[in-house]
């Protein structure tokens, strides 16, 4: 993996690729959503680090809006029946909401790991 200039991996890559935001190489989730407990490899502990509905609220506006672009362009180009856009986008939504959201979840928690957002610090 590739390191930013402070020493630790990239959030973004290490998010997109789901591993772990310290070391870049230990799984960051333990199923399809479920983030693991700690790191394989640094034993990082994840218990922290929670990225809450961020990810689905980001995948449902991106989704949505290039949905709805594609939807607007098929019809006034083919004009096809009302059931063959239901059969088309609902299975474009589904795939594209499943394929997005494991990313985005990783990168939400490697940014939260980066800034070190649930951390408590004592003053």
């Amino acid at each position: 993996m590739n390191e930013d200039p402070d020493g630790s991996v990239s959030a973004f890559k290490a998010g997109l690729t789901c591993r772990c935001p310290r070391c870049g190489e230990g799984a960051l989730f333990d199923g399809y959503l479920t983030v693991a407990a700690a790191c394989s490899r640094c034993g990082l502990d994840y218990s922290n680090h929670d990225s809450g509905d961020g990810p689905a609220v980001f995948v449902t506006f991106l989704v949505g809006i290039v949905v709805v672009a594609l939807a607007l362009i098929v019809e006034v180009v083919f004009s096809p029946p009302i059931w063959l856009h239901l059969m088309i986008w609902i299975t474009v939504i589904l795939a594209a909401s499943l394929a997005l959201l494991r990313p985005f979840k990783g990168v939400l928690v490697a940014l939260q790991y980066k800034h070190r957002a649930g951390v408590e610090t004592h003053l």
